[in-house]
């Protein structure tokens, strides 16, 4: 899975076992990553379970678990700085061996990981975010993919998922085999889930450059990613791989001549190909990203290819022997191989996209969709992060100042730097696409852009430290004065996370979890009824969760519970085949009747499967619905609206009503 950069100088190798070699590597690689990932779920698996053994203050009302998570990062910087120093060892000592070298650097940035996510909520069972906002439909991706294997949209029943499930799905499996809800397991899957990404990229990196090297920059893009991208966990995981995947993807794409390795790039093709399959399976957005990052390496290694063979064919050409000379020609190599990522990637991503692309093929017409009508100010700017006047700023800039250095020299510079390229391009395309009335969410490639500078600023800092050293004739000490101030800036950066999380956490401790709890022991809000609710629709309805449909616009109830919901909580999370604006509307109507037996023949003449039950707010002569509609290009993009049914309007024997707190249930006997 290997694309041998020029850094590593390997001499092209004989055609004959190409395939053989091709297996190796790959079975190698893919055996690596599979050890380091068991090594990331036991440090997450135990530092987990540790700090829950423990009756930890809240974060937000206190500042011992700050403290501590600081200590946890020092820790693994410890293990991480043992690494590297091991990696530049001569062999002899046992403990010079690669292979602790590799051990001790996945515990440290899988403990890295665990302590900086997972200490700050140590007295939580909540992730960040806790169930508010975007973490309610999460959470209730996960609560619908723990009740059950099969793929299936998170709120609507009878409907194929249209967001991809594969975050959803293992965190499903996950949950089954610990024997716990779909959100309690939110919290450690998240956590485990990121450390795992980020050993996988160490692997990745290590088969890219230098051990050493390798630590280092997986170092540096883990923490970027911990701070601004964790939050969203399934998207993190993208954003830790995409700057190795990218240097991969350059390698199989781009092969100038006279540079050359045992396979000729087509293991860098097959791994290339699954990454993109598995960002499609994980995260649309980034998936598309990635496929148009590739995409425009694709194009400019076929103008390379060009350039140099028509460079090439010139001695010819002044001898007039330019017959077979067809410069165009060099451009097919690296569309091929474009073509077989994409079948490759394809072929993943149908794993968890062929039942939605089946409905669609089968009649069934998206007729609704708004999940790219956002556009906050930040998407209306392009991110600079390298003006600013921080550590992230100043390692971004970094990383700026060596991709314009080493653009034509390396490798891995030209991957990143395109990379880049790409996120200000997809920026400008989005700004563009206001014009037609949607957006591309550019602003959500944030973390993207500050995962690939982060990478090259970490090489930056290396070969610009390197050049330093040399230049002032190596003078003593001087190493080591490099390595104590980027231990120095990485500490002064890395223990900060828990203060630009600091909302997230907070919110973690502020919410009520599935069992009625406040983290920060004050009182609950209403979704401690969730309960009582659950326990009466089961009595009421007679059939299990999974098999009953509610209408409710609490909808954070869906999050602890697997019941269907009639609508989603907005637009711009709903399956773009449950037409989401039908459905308000409907209703909407049914508010609007006059008569329960009116409301019954509604009910049977729904063209969607109708509520078996309806979650209700108590509000004097009616039951209330908060309902939301689309109100892009406003910023907020969504307005709430309230929908009033009369009491009146259930008075029959087919309704039974329950009154639980602030919630009135209402079941539907037909």
């Amino acid at each position: 899975m290997t694309a041998v950069l020029e850094e590593q100088g390997e001499a092209p190798a004989p055609v004959r076992g190409r395939g053989s070699l091709l297996a190796k590597q790959i079975g190698s690689g893919v055996g690596e990553a599979v050890l380091a990932a068991l090594v990331a779920i036991v440090v997450t698996a135990v530092g987990l379970y540790a700090f829950s053994m423990v009756q930890w203050p809240a974060f937000n009302s206190s500042n011992v678990t700050r403290a501590l998570t600081t200590v946890g990062q020092v820790v693994a910087a410890v293990f991480v700085v043992a690494a590297i120093a091991l990696t530049r060892l001569r062999p002899g000592k046992w403990f010079a061996r690669p292979w602790v070298a590799k051990l001790l650097s996945w515990v440290g940035i899988s403990t890295f990981v665990t302590f900086t996510l997972g200490m700050p909520l140590g007295a939580t069972k909540l992730y960040l975010l806790g169930v508010s906002v975007d973490q309610e439909f999460r959470t209730e991706y996960l609560t619908r993919l723990t009740d059950s294997a099969a793929l299936h949209d998170m709120t609507y029943a009878d409907l194929p998922p249209f967001y991809p499930a594969g975050w959803f799905w293992i965190g499903g499996r996950v949950a089954n085999v610990l024997g716990m809800d779909g959100w309690e397991v939110f919290k450690p899957y998240a956590i485990g889930s990121i450390a795992v990404a980020a050993v996988i990229s160490l692997v990745l990196w290590s088969k890219l450059i230098r051990a050493d090297w390798a630590i280092a920059v997986t170092a540096a893009v883990t923490a970027l990613a911990v701070a601004y991208a964790s939050p969203e966990a399934y998207s993190a995981v993208i954003v830790i791989l995409l700057p190795p995947a990218l240097v991969l993807a350059w390698g199989a794409l781009h092969r100038p001549a006279g540079r050359g390795n045992t396979l000729g790039g087509w293991g860098a093709v097959f791994g290339t190909g699954l990454f993109l399959g598995m960002a499609a399976t994980f995260y649309t957005l980034y998936a598309g990203f990635a496929a148009f990052a590739v995409g425009l390496m694709g194009v400019i290694a076929a103008g390379l290819a060009v350039r140099e063979q028509y460079a090439a064919a010139q001695p010819r050409r002044a001898r007039g022997n330019d017959d077979t000379v067809r410069p165009w020609r060099a451009a097919v190599p690296p569309l091929v191989r474009l073509v077989v990522i994409a079948a490759i990637a394809a072929l993943v991503a149908l794993i968890v996209w062929l039942p939605y692309l089946l409905k669609t093929l089968s009649g069934k017409v998206a007729t609704s969709g708004s999940a790219f009508h956002y556009l906050p100010e930040s998407g209306s700017e392009l991110p600079l992060p390298m003006a600013e006047f921080s550590l992230r700023g100043a390692l971004c800039l970094v990383g700026l100042i060596w991709l314009v250095l080493r653009a034509a020299s390396s490798r891995r510079a030209q991957a990143l730097g395109i990379g880049v390229l790409a996120v200000y391009l997809w920026s400008l395309l989005s700004m563009a696409a206001t014009a037609a009335g949607t957006t591309l969410l550019s602003f959500r490639l944030e973390s993207v852009l500050l995962a690939l500078l982060a990478a090259a600023g970490a090489f930056g800092f290396v070969e610009g430290a390197r050049a330093v050293y040399q230049a002032l004739n190596e003078p003593g000490g001087f190493r080591l004065a490099a390595v104590a101030v980027a231990i120095v800036g990485t500490l002064a950066f890395t223990q900060n996370i828990p203060h630009i999380l600091a909302p997230e956490i907070t919110t973690a401790y502020t919410d009520t979890d599935g069992n009625g709890v406040r983290a920060d022991k004050r009182p609950p809000s209403a979704v401690a009824h969730y309960r009582a609710i659950d326990e009466a629709l089961l009595v009421q309805t007679g059939r299990p969760r999974s098999d009953t449909v509610l209408l409710t616009a609490d909808t954070s109830f869906l999050s602890f519970y697997p019941y269907y919901g009639f609508q989603a909580l907005t637009s711009h999370y709903a399956n773009m085949l449950a037409d989401f604006p039908a459905r308000a509307a409907t209703i909407e109507s049914w508010s609007k009747l006059k008569s329960s037996g009116a409301l019954l023949d509604a009910l049977a003449a729904s063209p969607w499967r109708a509520p078996d039950a309806f979650l209700f707010r108590n509000s004097g002569d009616t039951y209330t619905l908060r309902l939301a509609r689309d109100v892009y290009p406003n910023d907020p993009n969504v307005q709430r609206y309230t929908v009033a049914f009369p009491k009146d309007l259930f008075n029959d024997p087919h309704f039974t009503t329950t009154n639980i707190g602030p919630f009135t249930l209402v079941t539907v006997r037909r």
